[in-house]
């Protein structure tokens, strides 16, 4: 898959996404569980963002209360600031923010068959979004649904439409969660783990149609991954994220070739080299650490090989690096990881 054309989009014009501060905590009952701790994130209208990490490290967290969706009582969500396509979330009532999704904002969840109703059709169901946003009668919002089925490569789409989500390969599934995001080309759309459990051919496919669905709606994405490869391929920018915090920030190509963080040195020195296939297999040595049991310091002090002193007593703060533009890193040793990657 050809790497996609670099977003475009006016630096003036107001971003897709620009969130602050963002911090998430679960009140459990032994006590307050920070998942999130001060998340910073902006996204242009057309441009592709990958919110990269390991499974537990926040980047789901962070999408639902991007778009909402924490509103348990025992989730205390805060943010300094929150705007989607120029409109103030924070400034909202809970119903206007609720009518926001599917319109100017739209998430593509890991599961497309647990994220469908299994008792309407997927014309129902896509319909649905232009009754109730656009209030176009049923006969309008159905031709709406068989327009974008065959917008998003569903073969037969006029047949199809009548069908129910069983009736639909996992691929297929995951096309019509696409289809139903981008229906009101919304401002901002987050993909959580879109291409989980398909194969690789299938995979692909997907991600072309995140990719031309962007370049021509002008929609800015929020990919959530954790697979190194789906990032390079399709990303304009990558955040990496770790213990709930985002460490790193990066234009796609400079991070994979000049990593600045040790993270992320670590996760690329694990993708196995095709070059080498007899080498020997880096692991990043431990585990994550629990979400309520984070130092004081870096979080990832203890499984880093240059973690010293500081490292666990102050915790780095998010800084441009001088001499990059467009870079950040949370890292006390910084240009020594940056220094390594030239040599």
């Amino acid at each position: 898959m050809a790497k996609p054309a670099p977003a475009t989009s006016d630096e003036r014009a107001p971003a897709a996404l620009e969130v602050r501060d963002l911090k998430v905590t679960f009140n459990t009952s032994t006590g307050a569980v920070p998942a999130v701790r001060g998340v910073d994130l902006v996204i242009r209208p057309g441009e592709t963002l990958a919110l990269l990490g390991e499974s537990g490290s926040g980047k789901s967290v962070t999408a639902r209360a991007i778009m909402g969706l924490h509103d348990q009582p025992h989730v205390d969500v805060r943010m300094e600031r929150a705007m989607v396509g120029g409109r103030d979330l924070l400034a909202m009532t809970p119903e206007n923010r609720r009518l926001l999704r599917g319109s100017a904002m739209t998430m593509v969840f890991q599961d497309a068959l647990s994220a469908l109703n299994p008792v309407l059709t997927i014309g129902d169901q896509i319909g649905e979004l232009f009754r109730v946003h656009r209030g176009a009668s049923r006969k309008e919002a159905r031709e709406r649904a068989v327009d974008l089925l065959e917008l998003v490569g569903i073969p037969a789409a006029r047949d199809r439409v009548r069908d129910y989500p069983h009736q639909f390969s996992g691929g297929m599934r995951q096309r019509i969660l696409i289809a139903m995001a981008v229906a009101l080309e919304p401002a901002l759309l987050i993909a959580d783990e879109p291409t989980t459990a398909l194969d690789v051919t299938v995979q692909a496919q997907i991600l072309r149609l995140i990719d031309r669905l962007r370049r021509e709606l002008g929609t800015a994405v929020l990919l959530i991954t954790h697979d190194l490869g789906v990032a390079a391929e399709v990303a304009d920018r990558i955040a990496v994220m770790y213990a709930g915090r985002i460490v790193e920030t990066s234009p796609v190509e400079d991070l994979y070739d000049r990593p600045a963080h040790p993270y992320t040195e670590a996760l690329l020195a694990a993708i196995p080299d095709l070059d080498r296939p007899s080498s020997e297999l880096l692991a990043i040595p431990g585990t994550p650490p629990r979400p309520g049991a984070v130092g004081a310091g870096c979080a990832f002090a203890p499984r880093c090989t240059r973690s010293t002193e500081i490292c666990a007593d102050r915790l780095p703060a998010l800084t441009p690096l001088v001499g990059h533009p467009h870079r950040t890193a949370a890292c006390h040793h910084t240009e020594e990881v940056l220094h390594a990657a030239v040599n």
